[in-house]
């Protein structure tokens, strides 16, 4: 266990059907600038950060073939079983390439099966043992899953950051809504320098 208390950068959505141009959710990301600057700021960060102060983590959300997890689905995870998304084995499940080049650098947290990355997967387990003190959270979709790890997290006693340039809602207005209304009564909203600025990186 380290000694010092770290900040843990929880990355959920960067799967290929999300982040694809081929993906088969890529089309519900209407905000196409806001995307753009998502991905630029969260490669920024991966790039810059000290893997001492840092801990990296990957929450993809899988489901089997017959999607036999979700009974009489509803919403979104409605529109996912219908359009064939995030299935064990396909492409579209897979991390995002980009991603591959940092191998063991970003942990993959495997399990998770609905909206929240903690529910399922040992991410409260890997936070514990790696002296995890605040959890900042960037990716897709803000009101969805961003939104609901940043409560789960904040409930299990962690210290939570949204970083509003680094995560990216279905539409503009979603963003700014969720980073000027929502994530304000539990988090705070950082941007990308700002979370850099907390774990000692000057760029």
């Amino acid at each position: 266990m380290s000694e010092s208390p770290r900040t843990a950068l929880l990355l959920i959505g960067f799967q290929n059907d999300y982040m694809h141009p081929d993906g088969l959710l890529h089309g519900a990301i209407e905000d196409t600038d806001g995307f753009e600057k998502m991905l630029k700021n969260v490669f920024h960060i991966i790039e810059s950060v000290d893997d001492d102060a840092v801990v990296m983590l990957n929450t993809p959300i899988v489901f089997s073939e017959n999607y036999e997890e979700l009974h009489e689905p509803i919403g979104i995870m409605k529109v996912i079983k219908e359009a064939g998304a995030f299935k064990s084995g396909t492409v579209g499940s897979e991390i995002i390439e980009q991603f591959k080049k940092y191998g063991d650098r970003i942990q993959v947290v495997s399990g998770k099966r609905g909206l929240n990355a903690f529910s399922n997967t040992d991410l409260a387990d890997r936070l514990g043992e790696a002296n995890v003190e605040r959890v900042c959270i960037a990716g897709v979709v803000t009101s969805i899953c961003v939104d609901t790890a940043g409560r789960s997290a904040l409930d299990l006693g962690y210290k939570v950051s949204i970083l509003k340039d680094a995560t990216c809602g279905m539409n503009a207005f979603e963003q700014q809504f969720y980073c000027e209304n929502v994530f304000p009564l539990y988090a705070d909203v950082w941007t990308s320098q700002q979370f850099l600025d907390s774990v000692g990186v000057s760029v």
